[in-house]
């Protein structure tokens, strides 16, 4: 007897070793504030005094896209984007700028960007990068929404969020490209340069065919190309385009039956 009872002990421990692990805790949404140590350091600040008279103040994120918000610095303090027009302006979904060419289908001389996607969800006021319809193509072109549209949520890097002048956002002149476009006359970051980023060396992942959702596919994500029946909203192609390709080929437009859902917006 007193052999069985001391097995039972042993019994217990596996039956509870057996069990299955509990699920990991669920993952804390991304905060549209940025952390503390981030909005204190200026060079986080990034001024866009535009020519329709605003100033817009956009708090970069390097905390989720730091190539991303590196890049953004480093061609503000060589004055790249000083000059360059808003030249894709969809009313009630996005205002996209940052192309030397004004066409969508131009960037900087500085290599593409790995993706950077992360849970900053594109909600008004939130800046991100534009790219082609391959993931790792974001350069040098952005676009500010106008309205929440969370098809694009980790399809695009959102860098950042409008903190001053969404006022003068609203006022970027519309249109595919405006007659008379709303231009950045000076960009600027509000302290130095800060150091590179680290980048942290992985083993090339094989490429995986694009989510049934990607920007590519009007019905799920906005789509790429500008419809003429739908507006296409979209940041667009940002390295030069190869002689044979389409210029807008995968900016994201708003599905059609879209609803725009208000969240809370910058001042």
């Amino acid at each position: 007897m007193s052999q069985i009872l001391f097995a039972l002990p042993f019994l217990a421990f596996t039956l509870i070793a057996a069990k299955d692990p509990p699920p990991p805790p669920p993952k804390a949404p991304v905060s549209l504030t940025a952390p503390a140590e981030v909005a204190a350091d200026p060079a986080n600040k990034w001024t866009l005094e535009l020519s329709n008279g605003g100033k817009v103040v956009i708090q970069l994120r390097p905390d989720l896209a730091p190539q991303h918000v590196y890049r953004i610095q480093l061609l503000t303090t060589q004055g790249f984007y000083n000059g360059l027009a808003f030249h894709r302006v969809i009313s009630g979904f996005m205002a996209q700028g940052g192309d030397p060419k004004g066409t969508g289908e131009g960037g900087s001389t500085l290599p593409d960007l790995t993706a950077e996607f992360n849970d900053l969800p594109h909600m008004r006021g939130v800046a991100s990068m534009a790219r082609a319809e391959q993931e790792n193509s974001a350069n040098s072109q952005f676009f500010i929404m106008l309205a929440p549209t969370f098809k694009l949520d980790h399809h695009y890097t959102a860098f950042g969020r409008v903190i001053e002048g969404m006022n003068a956002v609203d006022g970027i002149a519309v249109g595919e490209p405006p007659e008379q476009p709303t231009r950045i006359v000076r960009a600027t970051i509000g302290g130095p340069l800060p150091a590179p980023p680290v980048v942290v060396a992985t083993a090339p992942a094989p490429e995986a065919a694009p989510p049934a959702n990607a920007p590519a596919e009007p019905a799920a994500v906005p789509a790429a190309t500008p419809a003429a029946e739908t507006p296409s909203p979209a940041p667009v192609a940002e390295a030069p385009a190869p002689a044979t390709a389409e210029p807008a080929d995968a900016a994201p437009q708003p599905p059609a039956d879209a609803s725009v859902q208000e969240g809370p917006q910058p001042q």
